[in-house]
């Protein structure tokens, strides 16, 4: 996926209808994708966690029991929300979409990320969202390294993601205690 040059990373301050969005967009997505294939859809990320400066981005988790199926029927039923697929995507155990990405769209608005119920994308991002939801000292210091990465890499999202990982993996040990 080729970074254009309008999609840098922002951190804003925490918007309270994020999780409105999320649950409208979540219905989008069960009205084109089969019920029979989904386990489970989750709003994850920074903008589930309430309080929290974030990208302005909704994530969104889908579980589904063969990512093998879905690959033959997400990239078409996800297009028609004006969702492009990262085909170029190193990690084959997720299908990742997002809306609005520049030069497709003026501003992402949503990340999609499709997994096996039983990867570990699944349980880290769940763990990561409900361990910063209840230790919100923690939540803090996750916002602020954002915000110092966002400075520090505006123009890089895959080094503001990166420099992430550090602090993401502590938190999900702690999280699993």
């Amino acid at each position: 996926m080729k970074i254009h040059k309008d999609d840098f990373v922002e951190i804003v301050a925490f918007y309270p209808e994020w999780s409105v969005r999320a649950d409208a967009e979540i219905q989008k997505l069960r009205s084109v994708l089969p019920s029979s294939s989904i386990i489970d859809i989750q709003h994850v990320g920074s903008t589930a966690i309430p309080g929290m400066a974030a990208k302005p981005i909704i994530d969104i988790q889908i579980a589904v029991s063969s990512l093998e199926q879905m690959k033959t029927i997400a990239i078409l039923a996800l297009k028609k929300l004006d969702y492009e697929y990262w085909y170029e995507n190193p990690d084959p155990e997720r299908m990742f979409f997002v809306k609005g990405m520049p030069p497709f769209g003026e501003k992402r608005t949503h990340h999609v990320h499709i997994v096996e119920k039983t990867s570990r994308h699944w349980t880290d991002k769940i763990h990561f969202r409900d361990y910063l939801i209840q230790h919100p000292e923690v939540a803090d210091e996750y916002q602020k390294l954002k915000i110092m990465l966002a400075e520090q890499y505006t123009y890089d999202r895959e080094k503001y993601t990166n420099a992430k990982d550090e602090f993401i993996e502590k938190v999900l040990k702690l999280s699993k205690k």
